[in-house]
């Protein structure tokens, strides 16, 4: 997958509200950077060790990019349902901030993805880090991909963790199966990676809000399109024994605009919002966890400054535009990812598709 041709959401037509950044990818917010790797054995067959497709992969978010100095991100962290997990989530909830990559991959592989994450943070903060007696505590999340890869099969790799960060850069972002996306399921269509992007202005100036998505979950009735329940419609090529939810979200929100750890919290409280527009109620298998971090108010490591901090903040009262933006943002996320996935045969059982939705049926199904 080097390039992506499908059209997404809004190129499709699909009404949609609110003003995208010129990306419409959470890579509008600079300084942000996305990579993604796949291990994919319908392209290199050694891979299927164990007999079964593999069909996964890494996606990294680098907050601050490539910078060599530890700087934090401030953020907030919140979980609709927990049957998922996102590492470093506790120091986000207790300190407010984070530092280094971001990484989403398949539940199988947090292990190898950590590690990546940790090295990197060493090599590239370098003598600072071992100084000062700094640890790492990364985020790395995931979502379950074994209805399309040999998740037991442990393939993912630090090696291959590394390169999703290596190959991380700004521009636009590769959607549907890429990256931590290749091997996942959304509303019982191949879901995957989405992005979207929203402006908001305040007092004249523009701030950029931009979400990024591992869609992994849904069931086909709850599908919800601009306000059209499409998926009680779109009943061809369902997953037969997928009868209950069994999949998972992750949501990243990034923004430019100067926000407290606290307000953070809140407005990642809005993904809930955003993934329940698209009609899923967050099932009890399903984790449905989000992250939101601010690239504003840039500091040195706490540990490396003095014992006060001075920060600029957004009134409380003026938040009520971006809790929209977020909302709008994750919504179309999930959207991008439906319409940029392709078909991927099923590993088990392995006689069936995992179609990619039809856009030109969903269009037929909204309004003109």
């Amino acid at each position: 997958m080097t390039q992506q041709t499908k059209p997404r959401a809004r190129d499709l037509g699909v009404p949609l509200p609110g003003t995208p950044g010129t990306l419409n990818a959470i890579t509008d917010v600079p300084g942000v950077e996305v990579g993604a790797m796949e291990l994919l054995s319908s392209r290199e067959p050694k891979l299927a060790t164990r007999g079964i497709q593999v069909q996964t992969g890494v996606t990294a978010i680098l907050p601050r990019g490539h910078d060599p100095e530890p700087k934090p991100v401030w953020a907030g962290q919140f979980s609709l349902n927990g049957n998922g997990e996102m590492t470093g989530a506790h120091w986000v909830r207790d300190g407010g901030w984070l530092i280094g990559p971001i990484l989403i991959s398949n539940s199988h592989a947090i292990g190898p993805c950590h590690t990546a994450a940790v090295r990197w943070m060493i090599e590239t903060y370098g003598t600072t880090w071992e100084r000062n007696h700094l640890w790492a505590m990364p985020v790395v999340a995931e979502t379950y991909d074994g209805v399309l890869n040999d998740i037991n099969g442990l393939h993912v790799t630090e090696a291959h963790a590394r390169t999703a960060i290596d190959v991380a850069r700004s521009g636009p972002v590769r959607e549907g199966n890429s990256g931590g996306g290749a091997g996942m399921i959304c509303y019982e269509f191949k879901g995957g990676t989405g992005t979207a992007s929203r402006q908001v202005d305040v007092e004249g100036k523009a701030f950029t809000l931009g979400a990024l998505v591992q869609a992994n979950h849904g069931l086909r009735p709850w599908l919800t399109v601009a306000g059209r329940r499409v998926g009680e419609v779109m009943t061809e090529h369902r997953i037969a024994d997928m009868v209950t939810e069994r999949g998972s979200i992750i949501v990243i929100l990034a923004t430019d605009l100067p926000l407290i750890p606290g307000q953070l919290e809140r407005l990642a409280r809005r993904a809930a919002i955003g993934i329940g527009r698209a009609g899923t109620p967050g099932g009890n298998n399903s984790g449905d966890i989000f992250l939101a971090f601010s690239t504003a108010n840039e500091m040195p490591l706490p540990q490396l400054s003095g014992p006060w901090r001075q920060m600029t903040c957004l009134n409380d009262e003026h938040l009520d535009s971006f809790y929209l933006a977020a909302v709008e943002a994750v919504d179309e996320a999930v959207l991008n990812a439906l319409c940029a996935a392709e078909d991927v045969p099923l590993a088990r059982p392995a006689n069936g598709i995992c179609q990619a939705m039809d856009t030109d049926r969903l269009m037929s199904l909204l309004p003109g």
